[in-house]
């Protein structure tokens, strides 16, 4: 039940037809590929950052955890 309540607010077929042909119109077919280029390269610099957050945490944790053995 609660898995029909959130499926009702995603677009269905046709209406991601008109948001492509919204963005189509908007854009042109030129800008696109340059679009998806920024958008791409912005998701691998937020991975990235991610990823050294993730290892600084886990590097926090080891030297944490050593401390705490030696005393």
């Amino acid at each position: 039940m609660n898995l029909n309540i959130i499926l009702l607010g995603l677009p269905g077929g046709m209406e991601w037809i008109v948001i492509v042909a919204i963005i189509l119109l908007l854009f042109g077919g030129r800008k696109i590929p340059e679009l998806m280029k920024g958008l791409g390269s912005g998701i691998r610099e937020f991975n990235k950052a991610k990823n050294q957050v993730t290892d600084q945490i886990k590097e926090g944790m080891k030297e944490e955890d050593s401390e705490t053995k030696q005393s």
